[in-house]
């Protein structure tokens, strides 16, 4: 050994320190130059190859000392040159300040992992390595007794592993067929030859080339088979030990308690043995389901109830192939609605708390996909995972999903008050009191977003508002400004915290070029409705008249939203009568005319654009210039008959005030109001009755009223007016002309034979407008 000393000269190289991308471990890269001497001491050969060590990094959280913890790792690991702690301290500050979240690239080594890990102890029993040459004799021993079936599948096991042999044993035709014979006809007699037999087609599996002659040969309907099999067996086992146990406990023998105890390890046993089996049997399931045809086939023979019973089992390998082919099969409705007649939450609420981090990201992953059910969301309230949901948020590593699934059922409105009862505001505060990248999670600020749009919780949220403010005007994040709205439009007295940034505010409105970040600022100044503040102070210090105007005139060229929010604001700032002067001088009103005519078709600007005309009615000044400088009343009146009620609410309030102030406009609104309500009286009296009605009866009409003529009209049976108003001051309908009209006691009065009755007809306004005529009992005439 000596000897050899002298001729080899060994040489390691220090090279780059760096982190692992999702694991608490300092990779250490070095290089080793091995140099082989001659007898006179000159290298001869020379080799150089790179190596890498892994560091593990236990326990490590923000509470660490990080300056002695580098200390230790270079006292302890001699590859690393003391020069280098600096170094350390960096990169172990860098991986607890990082996200450690479980991505899609850590699920997916899981998942090689458990395909290339040996779990059949046969495999390991075999003590003679299998070699390709003697194929021939190990499909023999397939043929022979049950010992033999096992070793001689062992055997196959070991060359199918090596993916440089699966090509030729596929094309062995003598080796498939004996293998799925078998495999059909002894499954059920030893579940280790089985597992052999499946995890050999498995092997086969992983390339897709293969999959046909797999299909060709059916083992996908096998497996299903075995899969089925295997679950009755758990029960009949599982059934048969409960019993034991109830005997044991209730005769508390020492012999029931021996016969108990061998029956739970022997259970144990075959539970192990059965897992392995379903493991394999599901991965293969599942690389088979890659063609959708096949997975469709799977599915009509009950595929679905058969994984979601698998989520009962311990194995964590097992749960992570079930979890993740059921996320696979969640993605197509059919699939969903099949796993919610199977009770698919009920199934997954324990997982949500596994030890696993892989399983309960793999959960949360599904749980994305099924929470776009309505009835999926109402259960995952109900079966209580909403506060395991909201303390996930606190981990990092999931917390992302976490904010998927919970931002899918904020969606549903009857949903969002339970968020009330759990701790997801004082969780999120948290978060973003002590976020300091400036930009936060989206999935984050959507949640937020949504659960501001209730009263309840946006007061829980207001009570941060200036931490909110604060923040969103430094990072100049247009989401948490969309929150912070939210929250103003239930809570008033927040309101009073944002006027000490106002004028901060307008200042970015004005010079930011974010459409996005503008329109929430300006969202925001329109929900500020305070007496305390001056508008007209504000308006004038920061020049927004010709800033507004300008965006107004040029409706195209900005942000629909944008529009919006500035019309709102002015609805806001013209509450005060100067502001209102200061835009009307400005000629907002014309401008506001033809925008409605730009977005006639937008209901939302049009009705905040008739905002803004009733609040400048209110206003003297601004009255009479609405009033007589512009078409403001006509278009009023266009939109009255609009097909959006609120429309025409706010129309009917602002034309009933203009009608008040000016009997011109006055006359002309009551005009068109009479002509809409009673527009087909009138297409009647001008043009006719129908040819159709006109042949059924000839008498509906009498012949003066049908030429124009409305007067001396004589009341028939059939023509009664709508209502009339009594000596009392009451309505009452068409049969007081047949005498029954109640008449009061005037004492000794004398009455004459024509009662002064008012008779009303329904005028365009929609009221009764009564007009006096004499009415006689006797002669029951009506003049009109």
């Amino acid at each position: 050994m000596e000897d050899e000393a002298k001729y080899l000269k060994k040489k390691i190289k220090p090279g780059v320190l760096d982190v692992h991308p999702h694991e608490n471990n300092i990779i250490v890269n070095f290089e080793v130059e091995a140099t082989i001497l001659g007898d006179d001491g000159i290298p001869v050969v020379g080799n150089n190859r790179s190596c890498q060590k892994k560091i593990k990094i236990k326990n490590l959280g923000k509470d660490v000392d990080i300056k002695r913890l580098s200390e230790m790792i270079v006292q302890k690991c001699n590859l690393i040159h003391p020069s280098k702690v600096p170094e350390i301290e960096q990169l172990l500050f860098y991986m607890t300040k990082r996200k450690a979240t479980i991505n899609s690239e850590s699920i997916e080594n899981e998942m090689e992992r458990i395909r290339t890990s040996a779990t059949l102890s046969d495999i390991d029993e075999v003590q003679e390595k299998a070699d390709l040459n003697d194929l021939d004799d190990y499909i023999d021993l397939v043929y022979d007794d049950m010992k033999s079936k096992v070793k001689g599948t062992s055997y196959i096991l070991q060359l199918a592993r090596n993916p440089d042999n699966v090509c030729e044993l596929v094309c062995n035709e003598t080796l498939l067929g004996a293998l799925s014979r078998v495999l059909r006809e002894d499954w059920k007699k030893s579940m280790d030859l089985c597992t052999n037999i499946i995890y050999i087609f498995f092997c086969f599996s992983s390339f897709t080339a293969f999959h046909q002659v797999l299909t060709q040969y059916k083992i996908g309907s096998t497996c299903l088979q075995v899969i089925e099999n295997e679950m009755k067996r758990y029960d009949v086992i599982k059934e048969d030990l409960d019993i034991k146990k109830k005997v044991a406990l209730r005769e508390k023998t020492e012999d029931s308690q021996v016969s108990y105890l061998k029956s739970e390890k022997k259970f144990d046993l075959v539970i192990h043995k059965q897992e392995q089996l379903l493991r394999v049997t599901v991965y293969l399931l599942l690389n088979l389901a890659e063609d959708p045809t096949i997975e469709f086939k799977m599915i009509q023979k009950d595929l679905i109830p058969m994984l979601v019973s698998l989520l009962s089992r311990k194995s964590v390998e097992l749960l992570i192939l079930v979890v993740s082919f059921l996320k696979r099969l969640s993605i197509y409705r059919e699939n969903k609605d099949a796993l919610k007649e199977n009770k698919i939450i009920e199934n997954l609420r324990p997982l949500l708390g596994h030890k696993s981090g892989i399983i309960v990201c793999l959960v949360l992953r599904l749980l994305i996909n099924l929470a776009f059910d309505v009835e999926i969301r109402k259960d995952i309230v109900r079966l209580g995972l909403l506060p395991k949901l909201v303390n996930l948020i606190k981990e990092e590593g999931h917390r992302v999903f976490t904010l998927c699934v919970l931002y899918l059922i904020s969606v549903d409105d009857r949903l969002k008050p339970l968020f009330s009862y759990t701790d997801v505001v004082p969780i999120v505060i948290n978060i973003l009191q002590y976020n300091e990248e400036g930009q936060l999670d989206m999935e984050l600020m959507a949640l937020c977003v949504n659960l501001t749009t209730n009263a309840k919780l946006a007061k829980l949220f207001g009570a941060e508002t200036r931490l909110l403010l604060r923040q969103s005007l430094k990072n100049k994040d247009p989401l948490m400004l969309k929150m912070i709205r939210n929250i103003l439009v239930f809570d008033v007295q927040e309101k009073k915290h944002l006027i000490g940034s106002l004028d901060e505010i307008i200042h970015l409105v004005k010079s930011n070029p974010s459409d996005d970040l503008v329109v929430e600022l300006v969202g925001v100044l329109a929900e500020l409705n305070l007496p305390e503040i001056d508008f007209q102070q504000l308006v004038r210090r920061h020049d927004l008249v010709p800033w507004i105007s300008a965006k107004l005139k040029n409706p195209n060229e900005e942000p629909t939203d944008l529009i919006l929010e500035i019309i709102r604001f002015v609805g806001n700032v013209i509450r005060d009568v100067n502001c209102a002067r200061l835009f009307a001088t400005a000629g907002l009103p014309n401008t506001l005319i033809e925008l409605i005519t730009a977005k006639q078709e937008d209901d939302e600007i049009v009705l905040q654009i008739l905002y803004v005309f009733y609040q400048m009615i209110f206003h003297k000044s601004t009255r009479d210039l609405l009033i007589q400088k512009s078409q403001a009343p006509a278009y009023l009146i266009d939109l009255m008959h609009d097909k959006n009620t609120e429309v025409r609410k706010m129309c009917d309030i602002t034309l009933d005030i203009i009608s008040e102030y000016d009997d011109a406009w006055g006359s002309r609104i009551q005009q068109e109001k009479f002509k809409w309500h009673n527009s087909q009286w009138l297409e009647m009296v001008t043009q006719g009755l129908p040819p159709d009605m006109e042949e059924e009866d000839d008498d509906y009409l009498p012949r003066d009223l049908m030429a124009g003529d409305s007067t001396n009209y004589l009341l028939q049976e059939y023509d009664r007016p709508p209502y009339v108003i009594g000596p009392d001051g009451e309505y009452y309908g068409p049969d007081v002309l047949d005498g029954d009209m109640p008449f009061f006691d005037r004492g000794n009065e004398d009455y004459s034979d024509y009662e002064r009755l008012s008779f009303s007809m329904r005028g365009g306004d929609g009221h009764y407008g009564s007009r006096d005529s004499s009415i006689s009992r006797d002669d029951r005439t009506w003049i009109s």
